[in-house]
Order: C-alpha cells, then sequence, then structure tokens
C-alpha cells in the first residue's frame, strides 16, 4: 500500500541556546486511495477519526534525539470513489538546545490510527486498523534546519532534549546519552498559568492573503483547539498628535492584561502539486480585554492634554502561513476607543461619560516573516483610521468637534508584540508561565 504524506511545519531559522525552540503548529496530511482505506477498516464504516504519531529525530553536533508529534484530524467520509485526504494538525513541544549548531529535524517514521467517528469518545475508542510508514529507500525525511547561536546556558552540552511529550506520548525514550523525561511534578495543585476566559466568537481570516486562483483549498476545523495564553504589548501613535502612548503597559505598578487564544483552530491548505501552488494558512480565534492607558499629548502642538483611554475590542483573529515560499502572518479585530479622565494644561475637562468614537473602527496588524506563529510569536504592525467622536460634553456643551479636530483621521500606526503562549494543560510543551512580551522599539537592531 502506497500513501503521499505532506508536512507543513514552520520551524524557527535561528535560536539561542539554552532557550526553547518551538516548531509548529504542524500540519500532516496523508492521502490514500479509497481502495486501500476500504481494506483497513471493517465493512460499513461510513466515516471515521485518525491519530498521527510521527516520530521526528532531532540532531546536533553529532548526537541525536527523538520527538513525538501527535496529531489529529477530525472525522473524515469514506467516499464511494477517489482519494482521502486525512488533514492532521496540532501543537507539538519544544526543543531546547544546550550549545550552539546547526539542528536538523527530519521524519522517522509515521503510524496512523483510525477509530470510528460514531464512538461516544473517538481518542479513547480502540483503533480499527493501525499503519506504519517508513521512507523510501534514499530518503533522509529532513524537514528543516535551525542554527542555535551561543546562549546562556550555564552548563552547555552538545545534548538536544525536547520537552516533557503530550498526553498519550512514550514517557521516556532513549537514544545513545540522550533522554526525552517526563519533568517532576512540582506542586500536587496546578497553577493557574492562564487566569483569563477562552476567547468566543467567529473568525474572520478575510485580512489575510487569499490562495491565488486554481483548485479549491481544503478547510479544516479543529472541533477542540487547546487553549492558549499569552503576553502583548503595543505602541499607539496619534499621527495629529506627533506623540504615541503604551497598550498594556507591563512596567509597574500595572498589571499587563493577558491575550487568550484558541490556536489553529481552522486550516486552509492546498498543495505543491495542485493548481495554483501551495497555499496554508492557520486562523486563531484571540481575545484581550486591555486595561486603561495613560496619553499625554500636545494638542494642536502647544496644549497639553492628559486623558485615559479605554478599549472595546472584539474577537481577534491571527493568522499566519505561506503563498508558495512567501510567509504572511496578520492579525484583525475591530474596536472602539472612550475618552476620560480629561486634563487640559492639568485642569479636567468633563467630557462625559461617553466620549467614544462614533463607530468601531478596523485593526489589521501585519508581521510577515517576524510573527513566527501564535505559539512562538513576534511583531506586527499597521496602520488605523480613527473615526470621528461622538457624546463628548456635558450640560449642553459639545466637544465633538474638538476631539475630532484633534485625533481622529488616517496614519496612526500601531505596533504589537506577542511573546510565546503558554498551553496551560501542557505547560510542559508550551511556555508556561507565560513570559513577558517586549516593548516594540526597545529591542536593539542586529
Amino acid at each position: 500500500m502506497a500513501a503521499t504524506v505532506a508536512v507543513s511545519v514552520d520551524v524557527p531559522e535561528t535560536g539561542e541556546a539554552g532557550r526553547p525552540v518551538q516548531p509548529g503548529p504542524v500540519t500532516l496530511t496523508v492521502t490514500l486511495s479509497r481502495a486501500d482505506l476500504a481494506g483497513l477498516v471493517p465493512e460499513g464504516t461510513e466515516a471515521f477519526v485518525s491519530r498521527a504519531a510521527l516520530k521526528v529525530k532531532i540532531a546536533q553536533n553529532g548526537e541525536s534525539t527523538e520527538a513525538p508529534w501527535e496529531l489529529y484530524a477530525p472525522s473524515t467520509p469514506l467516499p464511494a470513489d477517489g482519494d482521502v485526504a486525512l488533514v492532521h494538525s496540532g501543537e507539538v513541544p519544544y526543543v531546547t538546545l544546550g550549545s550552539a549548531g546547526d539542528v536538523d529535524f527530519s521524519v522517522a517514521e509515521l503510524t496512523i490510527e483510525l477509530r470510528s467517528a460514531a464512538a461516544e469518545s473517538e481518542k479513547s475508542a480502540p483503533p480499527l486498523t493501525k499503519v506504519t510508514c517508513r521512507l523510501k529507500e534514499g530518503e533522509n525525511g529532513h524537514l528543516a534546519t535551525t542554527h542555535v547561536t551561543g546562549g546562556s546556558a550555564a552548563e552547555p552540552s552538545a545534548t538536544p532534549e525536547t520537552s516533557t511529550p503530550p498526553a498519550g506520548g512514550s514517557g521516556r525514550a532513549e537514544e545513545k546519552d540522550i533522554a526525552v523525561e517526563p519533568a517532576a511534578a512540582e506542586d500536587e495543585e496546578d497553577p493557574d498559568y492562564c487566569p483569563v476566559d477562552p476567547p468566543v466568537g467567529e473568525m474572520d481570516g478575510s485580512e489575510a492573503p487569499q490562495p491565488p486562483p486554481g483548485d479549491t483549498p481544503r478547510v479544516v476545523e479543529n472541533p477542540a483547539p487547546q487553549f492558549a495564553c499569552a503576553n502583548v504589548v503595543g505602541l499607539a501613535n496619534v499621527q495629529k498628535m506627533n506623540g504615541a502612548m503604551i497598550i498594556n503597559d507591563p512596567a509597574p505598578p500595572d498589571h499587563p492584561a493577558l491575550i487568550s487564544v484558541k490556536p489553529a483552530a481552522r486550516i486552509t491548505m492546498r498543495g505543491f502539486d495542485e493548481v495554483g501552488g501551495y497555499y496554508i494558512r492557520f486562523d486563531s480565534l484571540a481575545a484581550i480585554k486591555l486595561p486603561d492607558a495613560d496619553s499625554t499629548f500636545l494638542a494642536f502642538g502647544f496644549q497639553p492634554v492628559t486623558a485615559k483611554v479605554s478599549f472595546e475590542a472584539g474577537p481577534m483573529t491571527i493568522s499566519f502561513g505561506n503563498v508558495g515560499d512567501t510567509a504572511f502572518s496578520t492579525a484583525y479585530f475591530k474596536q472602539s476607543l472612550r475618552l476620560h479622565d480629561v486634563r487640559i494644561n492639568g485642569t479636567p475637562l468633563d467630557v462625559g461619560s461617553d466620549c467614544r468614537t462614533e463607530k468601531a473602527f478596523k485593526v489589521v496588524l501585519n508581521g510577515g516573516a517576524e510573527y513566527t506563529n501564535v505559539g512562538v510569536g513576534g511583531r506586527l504592525d499597521g496602520e488605523v483610521t480613527i473615526p470621528p467622536f461622538t457624546g463628548c460634553g456635558t450640560g449642553g456643551e459639545n466637544l465633538n468637534p474638538l476631539f475630532t479636530a484633534a485625533i481622529s483621521g488616517p496614519g496612526n500606526r500601531i505596533a504589537m508584540d506577542q511573546a510565546s503562549t503558554c498551553i496551560p494543560t501542557n505547560p510542559e510543551a508550551s511556555y508556561c508561565p507565560p513570559p513577558p512580551a517586549e516593548l516594540p522599539g526597545t529591542k536593539p537592531k542586529p
């Protein structure tokens, strides 16, 4: 039996010794003929779910180990004829390297388990069949190479170590003197790494680059994406004021809000050999309830104005992927602004309780290849047009023209940095507790 296997994964081009390198998310598509599948499952099977266990060899400086990548495909119907594509996806463990040197990621072996989609709990149901796939003779299964530079590891070595395997993994694997072992439990009670609610709402990937004309891409909805969270921080520039304010200020005594994420909740993909060329897009649903920001500007170039700005944002869609060899990333949401606690030259100005933009406006941020993926994060930039203001003033005083003239208009730049995500149900295979984000513009240029 022959199968066509395609693996798509973002692996960082560079890394540092002693710091995690996070591949993923991963999409693995296995294409089988209908006749071969029919011979693998019991007669009468109409649909099945699939688990893919991919052994990935990680080699550096003459040493190597294997990392278990466990991925799932949603319910797939058995068609009357033609080929069947099983599209698996999921997050995978990170890898920590003890020393500098190029790290090679390559496929070692793939096992596919098919389970009945009619079972009450597909993942725990006994498999209908299990198939092991191996490389053809002469193929090396190379996936990617990461160039690791010297870092701050206290005792550098040439031994790569993967994080604890996800639930259902091997638990322990040894090759030469390299071991992959579960981390020791620190506390009986799990820490609350992500004290925020999971995001709700609908995703909108329309602001991301769309597939070129050709064959219709496959769309796979992840029925149960893992909940994750991360730190974010940004800068928002007001063009007319010639100034900027920090969004989600990480400096004490402020407590920055965490962004909540459902990574890779939807995957859109088309293969290299299909009409229109390669395309893959991971859409993640996200949400954040930002704290008020303090702003200080010179209105009209001479009048000092301070105010607090409240942000009312809707659901966010974070998309990343590739069109051919070109990587892209976008974050899209709509938000409104509300002004309060306004002072002009130190004197309070009563603007009322509902001084806000007259409508929500689009925020589209782009990161290109600088934003690696939701798991690792990165920087995204964009410009917004701030609508006119309404509801400003009390006692019959109309201050709408004042704020519209001073603030509203195009060309207002936004820069956002998202740090790596923490998956609270699988902290060893993610970044827990969530690491801090870097304020855009503060990191020295290489």
